[in-house]
């Protein structure tokens, strides 16, 4: 059978089009058929998933093989890129590894979403980096309750509420003031938007908890439920979602052994100077 990888790429990036060109050619020239599409038949899955982009072209990838247990190397032609294991230069190498097959595989976990309306409706979602409940009505807050395992811990007006993995961390959660994780955490992530509270710190609950939301029905208006910002579920006023770890992983393809400290300076540019690793002056 021959090898196929799945080319994912921004959609009117030209710095993208012309990456996707060159991997096409490089992917043929060492034997590897590049597809744009999936077939329905999860026999003919793709190998790999090449994405050219940047966070968001890889969110977008993931979505498409959502259930087909295929991974996905990113190259970023986006700012910060987080998921993605390469920059444009790095492009041939890329192509070169996923010849050779010369990389390994690690899981990230997701959550899965589940929102109940007052109606007896009930709405699914997931994602890799997080699920935020938000207002709908802009002019004002949201009046939000939390808890925890069945448990209420705390109730506020706000902005919305940031549940996030691990991988999420350092996206919406992070800019929420929320702490930053390393991807190998087990971890669940709940971080406030601008509560008006006293107790509305982040908090870390264990892999196994289960986060619940409740729209109250103090509010004059709804919220919607979005799932890395590209999937909405409604969540009208009365409606509880409940969060959980996710069933299904997203696997990620990585060439290079750096360690998150050294993505996490590297892409926020970090001061590190003078930094000695504990040795002393001779």
């Amino acid at each position: 059978m021959s090898r196929r990888v799945l080319l994912v790429s921004h959609e009117w990036r030209e710095q993208a089009v012309t990456a996707a060109a060159q991997a096409e050619a490089g992917l043929r020239e060492l034997g590897i058929e590049p597809i744009r599409d999936l077939d329905d038949d999860p026999a003919h899955d793709p190998e790999l998933v090449l994405v050219l982009g940047g966070d968001g072209t890889l969110l977008r990838a993931a979505e498409l093989v959502r259930g087909r247990d295929v991974p996905l190397i990113g190259v970023n032609l986006g700012h910060v890129g987080f998921l993605a294991e390469a920059d444009p230069d790095s492009l041939g190498e890329v192509v070169q590894r996923i010849a050779d097959r010369d990389y390994t595989v690690e899981e990230r976990m997701t959550i899965d979403v589940e929102v109940q309306t007052p109606t007896g409706e009930v709405h699914t979602g997931w994602a890799i980096n997080e699920a935020t409940i938000e207002k709908v009505d802009r002019s004002g807050v949201i009046e939000l309750a939390l808890g925890v395992d069945g448990r209420g811990l705390s109730s506020f007006g706000c902005d919305g509420i940031v549940i996030a993995t691990p991988t999420g961390s350092t996206a919406y959660a992070f800019s929420g003031g929320g702490p930053v994780v390393w991807p190998d955490v087990e971890a669940l992530l709940v971080v406030p938007i601008a509560a008006h509270a006293l107790f509305a710190r982040p908090l870390v609950a264990g892999p196994s908890s289960v986060l619940a939301v409740e729209v109250l029905d103090r509010n004059l208006s709804g919220g919607d439920v979005w799932c890395d910002g590209r999937r909405q579920l409604p969540a009208p006023v009365g409606s509880h979602i409940d969060v959980r770890r996710g069933a299904e992983p997203v696997r990620l393809a990585r060439i290079e052994p750096t360690p998150f400290s050294g993505r996490l300076v590297a892409k926020f540019a970090l001061p590190v100077t003078g930094w000695r690793g504990g040795r002393k002056d001779p």
